[in-house]
């Protein structure tokens, strides 16, 4: 499954789709969502926030699969977990990244937008099993 992920996100970024679209979108459906949904939700997260450089859009698309795989929708019973969830993937993103803020993974050349989505993707199917 994950190989099959890892290339719909490479093909996704290739075809323009920003870093949290391409890592979001490989997931939407299986958890209810269409991907042109997810696409749409997605967009302003690229480039770190709307193109403010700030928490890489990678983690973004992560986090967003974290929602929909964990929370509830009906309640906010579930928001904890996910807000945990939220932050092992924070921390491992950053372990393997180098960085949360896009600004400082371009500007210290920590990994490629590639590289932060395949993390991301990984990420996903490692923590979200």
């Amino acid at each position: 499954m994950i190989d099959q992920k890892l290339k719909e996100a490479a093909a996704l970024h290739a075809q323009g789709f920003n870093c949290a679209q391409a890592v979001g979108m490989p997931f939407a459906e299986e958890l209810g969502m269409p991907k042109e949904l997810a696409a749409k939700a997605l967009e302003g997260f690229g480039a770190g926030m709307g193109s403010r450089e700030q928490a890489c859009g990678a983690l973004s698309g992560a986090i967003f699969v974290a929602g929909l795989k964990n929370a509830d929708g009906s309640s906010p019973a579930t928001k904890k977990q996910t807000y945990d969830l939220a932050k092992v993937l924070g921390e491992a993103f950053e372990a393997r990244c180098g960085a949360i803020p896009c600004k400082t993974i371009k500007a210290e050349k920590k990994t490629t937008c590639d590289e932060c989505i395949e993390c991301g993707v990984r990420l996903v199917c490692e923590l979200l099993k």
